[in-house]
């Protein structure tokens, strides 16, 4: 076991999460802001998926337009949820990317100004909190405040922070999200390190492509979340994430979460992978494939959103509308068992080839 696994089970030695999630909404490069429409899949261009954005309505004007592009995605999904004036007791974000472009536009204003009068709004929101911050302004909320930056596993934690708190204060409601944007800079230093291919594939064609890289993504993502069974539309039951480069590991470690977690006598009804059309990360996708038993559907999630560290924030909430329409669009399916009643959905996600994680949501119970 390498040593990021063993510091892994040393500080999170119970990954078992039980918090309900009551409302969701979802800014993402498909239609799922307002009334979502899954079936229909919106093209990426160069190698590109980007926001579709709404018109942030609930966002005063003079302060939306001074807005970088993560932070009008983590306060379009807040306040999205926050139209019947429902109070929450804290919030909590995951990001990888959140304020990096305005960051480095600050740090050009820094050698074009000659350290001179530079614009404070780049530096109010160069941070990856800004999204949370300005949550917490608009709202006038000043309770818990916290963002997650674990590079693929930040929602992850996320969740895991939100479960502590839910644990210790059930009735209290929680803001879980997560926001990430495609900065020119961040897109150009992932393309070069290899992460996003070279040549233009559509997203449509994303698992045919064969070749290194996937295509970029983006999305902000916000759940409503407390430890209150009653009016939830799904329930998170377990959490656990793993550091490893061996596949057979990987493997392993999908049946174990799932003996743990899955309750008695229950069945995975759908595997939900973030199979991305890397060539080099197939095979993490193809050992979990072949841990589930025939009768379990497999669907993947991000010829939808693109390859992004929060990802996952996304495929919960996909999972969560599956779970209330009881339908999964025909595009993205791998494998089709055609059946129906789904109660338990497993969430795979890798991240590079190192960080994995898995999430079992379930109907509420």
């Amino acid at each position: 076991m390498d040593l990021a696994a063993i510091v892994h089970r040393s500080f999170f030695p119970k990954p078992e999460l039980m918090f309900y999630i009551h409302q969701s909404a979802c800014i993402s490069p498909q239609h799922t802001i307002g009334d979502a429409d899954l079936n229909t899949l919106c093209a990426s261009t160069e190698n590109k998926l980007k926001a579709i954005e709404p018109d942030y309505k609930g966002i005063p004007p003079g302060i939306l337009r001074r807005m970088g592009k993560s932070v009008r995605m983590g306060v379009g999904t807040a306040l999205s949820l926050l139209t019947n004036n429902i109070s929450f007791d804290g919030i909590i974000m995951g990001t990888a990317n959140g304020g990096k472009e305005d960051c480095v536009k600050f740090l050009s204003q820094v050698i074009e100004y000659n350290e001179g009068l530079l614009t404070p709004i780049g530096f109010v929101q160069s941070t990856p909190n800004a999204a949370g911050a300005q949550i917490g302004l608009l709202t006038r909320n000043h309770n818990y405040n916290v963002t997650h930056v674990h590079l693929g596993l930040d929602f992850e934690f996320a969740m895991l922070d939100a479960d502590m708190l839910i644990a210790e204060n059930p009735g209290c409601n929680y803001l879980l999200g997560a926001v990430d944007d495609i900065s020119a800079y961040d897109y150009n230093m992932e393309r070069k390190l290899g992460c996003y291919k070279e040549a233009e594939v559509s997203n449509k064609d994303l698992y045919q492509s064969k070749t290194p890289g996937s295509i970029a993504g983006e999305a902000g993502v916000m759940f409503l979340v407390n430890g209150i069974a009653e009016g939830s539309v799904a329930m998170l039951t377990a959490m656990d994430t793993l550091h490893h480069h061996d596949e057979h590991v990987v493997k392993d470690k999908l049946l174990q979460f799932i003996q743990q977690y899955l309750p008695e006598n229950e069945k995975i009804d759908i595997l939900l992978t973030g199979e991305n059309g890397d060539e080099r990360f197939v095979k993490y996708y193809t050992a979990c494939e072949d841990a589930m038993n025939n009768d379990v559907t497999i669907a993947r999630f991000k010829h939808m959103s693109g390859e992004y560290p929060t990802a996952t924030a996304m495929a919960l909430w996909i999972s969560c509308h599956m779970l209330q329409t009881q339908s999964i669009p025909i595009h993205m399916l791998k494998k089709d068992t055609h059946k129906s009643g789904y109660k338990h959905m497993l969430i795979y996600n890798n991240f590079k080839g190192i960080q994995h994680s898995f999430m079992l949501v379930s109907m509420p119970v």
